[in-house]
Protein backbone atom coordinates (compact mmCIF):
# COMPACT_ATOMS: atom_id res chain seq x y z
CA UNK A 1 0.00 0.00 0.00
CA UNK A 2 0.97 3.35 -0.81
CA UNK A 3 2.84 5.40 2.31
CA UNK A 4 0.21 8.18 1.71
CA UNK A 5 1.94 10.53 4.40
CA UNK A 6 5.40 10.30 2.26
CA UNK A 7 3.34 11.04 -1.17
CA UNK A 8 1.62 13.84 0.48
CA UNK A 9 4.51 15.79 1.65
CA UNK A 10 6.48 15.18 -1.80
CA UNK A 11 3.13 17.24 -3.33
CA UNK A 12 3.23 19.80 -1.11
CA UNK A 13 4.85 22.21 -3.46
CA UNK A 14 1.36 21.22 -5.57
CA UNK A 15 -0.85 21.87 -2.62
CA UNK A 16 0.85 24.83 -1.72
CA UNK A 17 0.81 26.35 -4.62
CA UNK A 18 -2.47 25.95 -5.43
CA UNK A 19 -4.13 26.81 -1.92
CA UNK A 20 -2.06 30.18 -2.47
CA UNK A 21 -3.84 30.54 -5.78
CA UNK A 22 -7.04 30.18 -4.09
CA UNK A 23 -6.28 32.42 -1.45
CA UNK A 24 -5.29 35.68 -3.58
CA UNK A 25 -8.41 34.98 -6.03
CA UNK A 26 -10.93 34.26 -3.48
CA UNK A 27 -14.83 34.43 -5.01
CA UNK A 28 -18.19 34.26 -3.06
CA UNK A 29 -20.78 31.47 -2.97
CA UNK A 30 -21.98 30.12 -6.30
CA UNK A 31 -19.63 33.14 -7.86
CA UNK A 32 -16.52 30.16 -8.03
CA UNK A 33 -16.12 30.58 -11.20
CA UNK A 34 -12.33 31.09 -11.54
CA UNK A 35 -11.56 28.44 -8.60
CA UNK A 36 -14.31 25.97 -10.39
CA UNK A 37 -12.11 26.05 -13.47
CA UNK A 38 -8.94 25.84 -11.90
CA UNK A 39 -10.21 22.17 -10.00
CA UNK A 40 -12.02 20.86 -13.44
CA UNK A 41 -8.84 21.49 -14.93
CA UNK A 42 -6.56 19.85 -12.10
CA UNK A 43 -9.01 16.81 -12.13
CA UNK A 44 -9.08 16.40 -16.31
CA UNK A 45 -5.42 16.42 -16.45
CA UNK A 46 -5.73 13.15 -14.14
CA UNK A 47 -7.38 11.90 -16.85
CA UNK A 48 -11.14 11.98 -14.51
CA UNK A 49 -14.16 13.04 -16.61
CA UNK A 50 -15.40 16.14 -15.10
CA UNK A 51 -18.91 17.50 -14.77
CA UNK A 52 -19.46 21.07 -13.70
CA UNK A 53 -22.23 23.65 -13.05
CA UNK A 54 -23.63 20.94 -10.32
CA UNK A 55 -25.29 23.25 -7.77
CA UNK A 56 -24.36 26.22 -10.00
CA UNK A 57 -20.70 26.26 -9.49
CA UNK A 58 -19.97 23.22 -8.13
CA UNK A 59 -17.78 20.77 -9.54
CA UNK A 60 -18.24 16.37 -9.86
CA UNK A 61 -15.68 13.82 -10.75
CA UNK A 62 -15.30 9.92 -10.11
CA UNK A 63 -12.35 7.73 -9.51
CA UNK A 64 -13.64 4.11 -10.55
CA UNK A 65 -11.61 1.58 -8.98
CA UNK A 66 -11.05 -1.20 -10.99
CA UNK A 67 -13.13 -3.44 -8.61
CA UNK A 68 -16.85 -3.17 -7.85
CA UNK A 69 -17.67 -1.80 -4.51
CA UNK A 70 -19.55 1.29 -2.75
CA UNK A 71 -19.04 4.75 -3.91
CA UNK A 72 -17.72 6.61 -1.45
CA UNK A 73 -18.16 10.34 -1.72
CA UNK A 74 -14.98 13.09 -0.51
CA UNK A 75 -15.99 16.83 -0.79
CA UNK A 76 -14.45 20.14 -0.11
CA UNK A 77 -16.12 23.48 -0.08
CA UNK A 78 -14.48 26.47 -2.21
CA UNK A 79 -16.25 29.76 -1.32
CA UNK A 80 -15.00 32.17 0.41
CA UNK A 81 -16.16 35.17 2.67
CA UNK A 82 -17.33 39.16 2.66
CA UNK A 83 -14.29 40.11 4.82
CA UNK A 84 -11.77 42.39 3.89
CA UNK A 85 -8.40 40.38 4.99
CA UNK A 86 -5.83 41.49 7.34
CA UNK A 87 -2.58 39.02 7.11
CA UNK A 88 -0.39 41.02 5.34
CA UNK A 89 0.65 38.25 3.67
CA UNK A 90 2.67 37.62 0.45
CA UNK A 91 -0.53 35.88 -0.95
CA UNK A 92 -2.88 37.70 0.33
CA UNK A 93 -6.02 38.33 -1.39
CA UNK A 94 -6.51 40.80 -4.55
CA UNK A 95 -9.64 41.18 -4.28
CA UNK A 96 -11.27 43.83 -1.60
CA UNK A 97 -13.62 43.26 0.90
CA UNK A 98 -13.40 39.04 0.24
CA UNK A 99 -11.16 36.70 2.05
CA UNK A 100 -10.54 32.93 2.17
CA UNK A 101 -10.80 33.66 6.54
CA UNK A 102 -12.39 30.08 6.99
CA UNK A 103 -9.30 27.81 5.36
CA UNK A 104 -12.05 26.38 2.33
CA UNK A 105 -9.11 27.69 -0.28
CA UNK A 106 -6.97 25.02 1.59
CA UNK A 107 -9.79 22.47 1.28
CA UNK A 108 -10.05 22.62 -1.69
CA UNK A 109 -6.17 21.90 -2.71
CA UNK A 110 -6.29 19.25 -0.10
CA UNK A 111 -9.18 17.39 -1.94
CA UNK A 112 -7.40 17.92 -5.22
CA UNK A 113 -3.85 16.05 -3.85
CA UNK A 114 -5.78 13.69 -2.24
CA UNK A 115 -7.88 12.63 -5.77
CA UNK A 116 -3.82 12.44 -7.21
CA UNK A 117 -3.12 10.15 -4.63
CA UNK A 118 -5.97 8.13 -4.78
CA UNK A 119 -5.78 8.26 -8.95
CA UNK A 120 -2.36 6.27 -8.59
CA UNK A 121 -3.98 3.16 -6.92
CA UNK A 122 -7.16 3.69 -8.37
CA UNK A 123 -6.51 0.04 -9.83
CA UNK A 124 -6.51 -1.13 -6.06
CA UNK A 125 -9.53 0.63 -4.89
CA UNK A 126 -12.78 -1.54 -3.61
CA UNK A 127 -15.12 0.79 -5.06
CA UNK A 128 -15.27 4.52 -6.37
CA UNK A 129 -14.55 7.88 -5.16
CA UNK A 130 -16.84 10.43 -6.17
CA UNK A 131 -14.83 13.98 -5.96
CA UNK A 132 -17.21 16.70 -4.86
CA UNK A 133 -15.90 20.59 -4.81
CA UNK A 134 -18.89 22.33 -3.35
CA UNK A 135 -19.75 26.05 -4.08
CA UNK A 136 -21.06 28.24 -1.25
CA UNK A 137 -20.79 26.61 2.12
CA UNK A 138 -21.22 29.78 4.03
CA UNK A 139 -24.78 29.97 4.78
CA UNK A 140 -26.25 29.85 0.52
CA UNK A 141 -27.34 26.89 0.22
CA UNK A 142 -24.53 25.02 -1.50
CA UNK A 143 -24.82 21.26 -0.57
CA UNK A 144 -28.97 21.23 -0.67
CA UNK A 145 -28.20 22.65 -4.50
CA UNK A 146 -25.60 20.15 -5.18
CA UNK A 147 -28.43 17.53 -3.67
CA UNK A 148 -31.07 18.13 -5.54
CA UNK A 149 -28.40 18.52 -8.70
CA UNK A 150 -27.90 14.80 -8.22
CA UNK A 151 -24.63 14.88 -6.40
CA UNK A 152 -25.67 11.76 -3.87
CA UNK A 153 -27.04 9.23 -7.24
CA UNK A 154 -25.50 8.37 -10.49
CA UNK A 155 -23.87 6.51 -9.22
CA UNK A 156 -25.52 6.60 -5.13
CA UNK A 157 -23.31 7.13 -2.77
CA UNK A 158 -22.81 5.12 0.33
CA UNK A 159 -20.63 6.87 2.74
CA UNK A 160 -19.14 10.52 2.73
CA UNK A 161 -16.18 11.87 4.18
CA UNK A 162 -15.17 16.12 4.49
CA UNK A 163 -12.86 17.50 6.49
CA UNK A 164 -11.78 20.82 8.22
CA UNK A 165 -8.28 22.35 9.05
CA UNK A 166 -9.10 23.89 12.47
CA UNK A 167 -7.72 27.24 14.17
CA UNK A 168 -8.87 26.15 17.46
CA UNK A 169 -6.39 23.54 17.96
CA UNK A 170 -2.35 23.10 17.19
CA UNK A 171 -1.17 21.46 14.33
CA UNK A 172 -1.08 17.42 15.16
CA UNK A 173 -4.46 17.95 16.50
CA UNK A 174 -7.05 15.37 15.28
CA UNK A 175 -10.61 15.85 15.74
CA UNK A 176 -12.53 12.37 15.00
CA UNK A 177 -15.39 12.39 17.23
CA UNK A 178 -18.49 10.22 16.97
CA UNK A 179 -21.80 11.13 17.52
CA UNK A 180 -23.02 15.50 17.26
CA UNK A 181 -20.26 17.13 16.29
CA UNK A 182 -21.45 20.48 15.12
CA UNK A 183 -24.81 22.44 15.73
CA UNK A 184 -27.80 22.66 14.26
CA UNK A 185 -28.31 26.11 13.25
CA UNK A 186 -31.47 28.56 12.77
CA UNK A 187 -31.68 32.10 11.79
CA UNK A 188 -34.46 34.42 12.85
CA UNK A 189 -35.88 37.48 12.27
CA UNK A 190 -38.02 39.44 14.34
CA UNK A 191 -40.16 43.03 13.36
CA UNK A 192 -41.26 44.37 16.93
CA UNK A 193 -44.25 47.03 15.95
CA UNK A 194 -45.32 49.91 18.06
CA UNK A 195 -46.55 53.79 17.90
CA UNK A 196 -43.85 56.01 16.75
CA UNK A 197 -43.76 58.99 18.67
CA UNK A 198 -41.55 62.15 19.96
CA UNK A 199 -39.01 60.80 22.83
CA UNK A 200 -40.04 63.35 25.11
CA UNK A 201 -43.64 62.06 25.34
CA UNK A 202 -43.05 58.89 25.89
CA UNK A 203 -46.61 57.99 27.45
CA UNK A 204 -48.45 58.70 23.48
CA UNK A 205 -46.09 56.59 21.77
CA UNK A 206 -46.00 52.68 22.72
CA UNK A 207 -42.03 51.48 22.49
CA UNK A 208 -41.00 48.96 20.44
CA UNK A 209 -37.64 49.29 21.46
CA UNK A 210 -38.45 48.95 24.55
CA UNK A 211 -40.57 45.59 23.97
CA UNK A 212 -37.36 44.67 21.71
CA UNK A 213 -35.04 45.02 24.88
CA UNK A 214 -37.16 42.99 27.00
CA UNK A 215 -37.48 40.51 24.19
CA UNK A 216 -33.68 40.04 24.27
CA UNK A 217 -33.54 39.97 28.14
CA UNK A 218 -36.30 37.45 28.11
CA UNK A 219 -34.76 34.96 25.64
CA UNK A 220 -31.63 34.41 27.33
CA UNK A 221 -34.02 32.23 30.07
CA UNK A 222 -33.99 29.60 27.21
CA UNK A 223 -31.28 28.32 28.03
CA UNK A 224 -30.44 29.75 31.66
CA UNK A 225 -33.91 28.42 32.51
CA UNK A 226 -35.57 25.97 29.68
CA UNK A 227 -32.55 23.88 28.33
CA UNK A 228 -31.34 20.63 30.67
CA UNK A 229 -27.72 21.66 32.40
CA UNK A 230 -26.45 18.87 30.25
CA UNK A 231 -27.93 19.61 27.35
CA UNK A 232 -26.02 22.11 24.63
CA UNK A 233 -28.16 25.16 23.24
CA UNK A 234 -27.33 28.76 22.37
CA UNK A 235 -30.18 31.61 21.51
CA UNK A 236 -28.17 35.04 20.30
CA UNK A 237 -29.67 37.87 19.46
CA UNK A 238 -26.94 39.80 17.53
CA UNK A 239 -28.65 43.00 15.34
CA UNK A 240 -30.89 45.33 16.84
CA UNK A 241 -31.87 48.11 14.34
CA UNK A 242 -34.53 50.99 15.26
CA UNK A 243 -35.17 54.52 14.64
CA UNK A 244 -33.08 57.41 13.01
CA UNK A 245 -33.19 60.33 15.74
CA UNK A 246 -32.23 60.82 19.03
CA UNK A 247 -35.38 62.39 19.91
CA UNK A 248 -38.16 59.97 17.79
CA UNK A 249 -39.35 56.83 19.21
CA UNK A 250 -39.85 54.71 16.17
CA UNK A 251 -42.66 52.84 14.95
CA UNK A 252 -40.95 49.67 14.81
CA UNK A 253 -37.93 47.53 15.20
CA UNK A 254 -35.84 44.52 13.74
CA UNK A 255 -34.03 41.87 15.64
CA UNK A 256 -31.91 39.02 13.79
CA UNK A 257 -29.90 36.07 15.67
CA UNK A 258 -29.35 32.51 15.46
CA UNK A 259 -30.29 29.19 17.47
CA UNK A 260 -27.66 26.42 17.46
CA UNK A 261 -28.44 22.82 19.13
CA UNK A 262 -27.59 19.66 18.57
CA UNK A 263 -30.66 17.44 19.76
CA UNK A 264 -33.92 17.63 17.78
CA UNK A 265 -35.96 17.72 21.47
CA UNK A 266 -33.71 20.04 22.30
CA UNK A 267 -34.01 22.55 19.00
CA UNK A 268 -38.16 21.74 19.22
CA UNK A 269 -38.23 22.94 22.76
CA UNK A 270 -36.12 26.03 22.12
CA UNK A 271 -37.87 27.29 19.37
CA UNK A 272 -41.67 26.65 21.01
CA UNK A 273 -40.09 28.17 23.58
CA UNK A 274 -38.66 31.33 21.84
CA UNK A 275 -42.10 31.68 19.66
CA UNK A 276 -43.62 31.85 23.37
CA UNK A 277 -41.16 34.34 24.74
CA UNK A 278 -41.42 36.62 21.48
CA UNK A 279 -45.50 36.47 21.08
CA UNK A 280 -45.86 37.19 24.90
CA UNK A 281 -43.37 40.06 25.88
CA UNK A 282 -43.96 41.64 22.73
CA UNK A 283 -47.75 41.73 23.28
CA UNK A 284 -47.47 42.72 26.82
CA UNK A 285 -45.72 45.81 25.87
CA UNK A 286 -48.26 46.59 23.90
CA UNK A 287 -47.11 45.97 20.46
CA UNK A 288 -47.10 43.09 17.58
CA UNK A 289 -44.34 41.26 16.31
CA UNK A 290 -43.57 38.85 13.08
CA UNK A 291 -41.20 36.28 13.97
CA UNK A 292 -39.53 34.22 11.28
CA UNK A 293 -37.09 31.85 12.02
CA UNK A 294 -35.17 29.42 9.32
CA UNK A 295 -33.21 26.37 9.29
CA UNK A 296 -29.91 26.87 8.17
CA UNK A 297 -28.55 23.32 8.64
CA UNK A 298 -29.23 20.42 10.85
CA UNK A 299 -27.23 19.03 13.06
CA UNK A 300 -23.45 17.23 11.87
CA UNK A 301 -23.46 13.86 13.47
CA UNK A 302 -20.95 11.93 12.49
CA UNK A 303 -21.26 8.03 11.82
CA UNK A 304 -19.96 5.33 15.06
CA UNK A 305 -18.47 2.78 12.50
CA UNK A 306 -17.13 5.54 10.06
CA UNK A 307 -15.51 7.40 13.50
CA UNK A 308 -13.72 3.87 14.56
CA UNK A 309 -12.20 3.73 10.83
CA UNK A 310 -10.67 7.21 10.65
CA UNK A 311 -9.39 7.01 14.37
CA UNK A 312 -7.44 3.61 13.66
CA UNK A 313 -5.92 4.77 10.02
CA UNK A 314 -4.84 7.97 12.32
CA UNK A 315 -2.97 6.03 14.66
CA UNK A 316 -1.35 4.51 12.14
CA UNK A 317 -0.75 6.79 9.25
CA UNK A 318 -0.28 9.80 11.87
CA UNK A 319 1.24 8.58 15.18
CA UNK A 320 2.36 11.57 16.63
CA UNK A 321 -1.10 12.93 16.69
CA UNK A 322 -3.22 14.08 19.72
CA UNK A 323 -6.76 12.29 18.52
CA UNK A 324 -9.57 13.94 19.94
CA UNK A 325 -12.35 11.34 20.35
CA UNK A 326 -15.09 12.82 22.56
CA UNK A 327 -17.15 15.34 20.45
CA UNK A 328 -18.93 18.11 20.05
CA UNK A 329 -16.09 20.07 18.70
CA UNK A 330 -18.05 23.60 18.38
CA UNK A 331 -21.40 25.58 18.20
CA UNK A 332 -20.60 26.34 14.67
CA UNK A 333 -22.90 24.93 11.93
CA UNK A 334 -21.76 22.84 8.47
CA UNK A 335 -23.91 22.21 5.07
CA UNK A 336 -22.44 19.30 4.94
CA UNK A 337 -24.57 17.65 7.52
CA UNK A 338 -27.18 17.73 4.82
CA UNK A 339 -25.16 15.53 2.81
CA UNK A 340 -24.71 12.83 5.94
CA UNK A 341 -28.05 13.25 6.83
CA UNK A 342 -29.02 11.63 3.82
CA UNK A 343 -25.49 9.35 3.30
CA UNK A 344 -23.63 8.25 6.71
CA UNK A 345 -20.36 9.32 6.98
CA UNK A 346 -17.91 11.25 9.03
CA UNK A 347 -16.48 15.16 9.41
CA UNK A 348 -12.84 14.87 10.35
CA UNK A 349 -10.97 17.84 11.78
CA UNK A 350 -7.41 18.62 11.51
CA UNK A 351 -5.27 21.09 13.76
CA UNK A 352 -4.03 24.02 12.09
CA UNK A 353 -2.91 26.51 14.57
CA UNK A 354 1.09 27.57 15.49
CA UNK A 355 0.75 29.91 17.87
CA UNK A 356 4.81 30.62 17.32
CA UNK A 357 4.23 31.59 13.82
CA UNK A 358 1.23 33.78 14.77
CA UNK A 359 -0.90 31.82 13.08
CA UNK A 360 -3.92 31.09 15.61
CA UNK A 361 -6.14 33.71 14.10
CA UNK A 362 -10.11 32.16 15.14
CA UNK A 363 -11.83 31.36 11.60
CA UNK A 364 -14.18 34.45 10.30
CA UNK A 365 -11.13 36.71 11.14
CA UNK A 366 -9.64 39.00 9.06
CA UNK A 367 -6.25 37.81 10.37
CA UNK A 368 -7.06 34.08 9.71
CA UNK A 369 -3.93 32.09 8.66
CA UNK A 370 -3.23 28.82 9.25
CA UNK A 371 0.10 26.06 9.54
CA UNK A 372 0.36 25.05 5.67
CA UNK A 373 1.60 21.96 7.00
CA UNK A 374 -1.10 20.80 7.64
CA UNK A 375 -2.05 19.97 4.73
CA UNK A 376 -0.19 17.16 3.61
CA UNK A 377 -1.40 15.37 6.92
CA UNK A 378 -5.23 16.46 5.89
CA UNK A 379 -4.70 14.99 2.63
CA UNK A 380 -3.30 11.73 3.79
CA UNK A 381 -5.49 11.66 6.50
CA UNK A 382 -8.76 11.79 4.04
CA UNK A 383 -7.11 9.53 0.96
CA UNK A 384 -6.11 6.72 4.05
CA UNK A 385 -9.52 6.98 5.61
CA UNK A 386 -11.20 6.59 2.20
CA UNK A 387 -9.53 3.66 1.02
CA UNK A 388 -10.29 1.90 4.72
CA UNK A 389 -13.90 3.06 4.44
CA UNK A 390 -14.57 1.32 1.29
CA UNK A 391 -13.14 -1.80 2.55
CA UNK A 392 -15.26 -1.92 5.59
CA UNK A 393 -18.05 -1.25 3.15
CA UNK A 394 -16.93 -3.76 0.88
CA UNK A 395 -17.18 -6.47 3.52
Amino acid sequence: MIDFLHEAQQLFPYTQALRRDFHMHPELGHQEVRTAGIVAKELQSLGLEVTTGVGKTGVVAMIEGSQPGPVILLRADMDALPIHEETGAEYASRTPGVMHACGHDAHTAILLTAARLLHTIRHELPGSVKLVFQPAEEGMGGAEGMIADGVLDNPKVDVTLGLHIWNEQPLGWLGLAAGPTMAGTEIFKLRIKGKGGHGAIPNLAVDPILAGAHVVNALQSIVARNTPPLKAAVVSVTTFHGGEAFNVIPPQVELTGTIRTFDLEIREMVLRRFDEIVQGVAHAMGCQVESQHTRMTPALINDAQAAQVAQETARHLLPDSQIETNGPFTMGGEDFAYMMEKVPGLFMFVGSANPQKGLDYGHHHPKFDFDEAAMPRAAALMAATAIELLRKHSL
